[in-house]
């Protein structure tokens, strides 16, 4: 009888649900924060950005959808579109120390091309950021 062979080293090593420069919020402080601060909405989703004003350089983040796109499951499929979006576009455009709340829009985020998606945030962020 053989002995089984060792498992594979790279087991577990998946990439984090989020960047590791953008850190998730958590608390409803956090998300009723960035609702108090600026918005920009786009065709596929609303986003809240707020300057945090604190020495943490990393980029907060949050994601919700209402009833208002549907069951369960449109809404976690919303989310994931808009999480795997913000993965890609706002280590590179979000700024440090900002928090960004995305909010899913009722068919349209769950619709919509995802390069249109990532082009949605990425309009978004230098309407937010304009001085």
């Amino acid at each position: 009888m053989t002995p089984p062979e060792a498992p594979d080293s790279n087991v577990g090593n998946a990439p984090p649900a989020v960047s590791s420069c953008l850190r998730v919020l958590q608390t409803r402080a956090q998300f009723l924060a960035a609702a108090r601060a600026t918005r920009q909405g786009t065709r596929s989703m609303l986003v809240q950005a707020r300057n945090r004003r604190d020495d943490d350089p990393a980029i907060g983040v949050g994601f919700t959808c209402s009833k208002k796109v549907g069951n369960a499951v449109a809404r976690n499929r919303a989310k994931r579109r808009l999480r795997e979006a913000a993965r890609a576009v706002l280590p590179d455009l979000g700024r440090p120390g900002w928090d960004y709340v995305l909010i899913g829009k009722a068919g349209d985020t769950a619709d919509r091309p995802f390069e249109a998606l990532k082009g949605d945030l990425v309009q978004a962020l230098s309407k937010l950021h304009r001085p």
